[in-house]
């Protein structure tokens, strides 16, 4: 996958106070995904973008759009990712 694909894939971060505490407690950081995406294809997308290695995938579906949260191997890596793309 290369980055165009990946950033079609992944729209935004979603930012509430509900999300931030995920990333403290379940290593989680939520993205609005496009919505023809499949978990698959997401975790692919994050890795490429961010370059992380992703261990689960959640995905729901909101009048926001299509929100997938995604699984981090710790709480360090997530809180890192959550930084460097401007959401701590």
């Amino acid at each position: 996958m290369n980055v165009d694909q990946a950033m079609k894939i992944i729209v935004k971060p979603y930012i509430t106070e509900k999300t931030f505490a995920m990333i403290e407690n379940e290593s989680k950081i939520c993205f609005i995904v496009e919505r023809s995406s499949s978990k698959p294809e997401i975790a692919e997308a994050v890795k490429t973008l961010y370059k992380e290695k992703v261990t689960k995938v959640n995905t729901a579906r909101t009048i926001y759009g299509k929100k997938a949260f995604v699984q981090f191997e710790n709480t360090e890596k997530a809180r890192d990712l959550a930084t460097k793309i401007g959401m701590l």
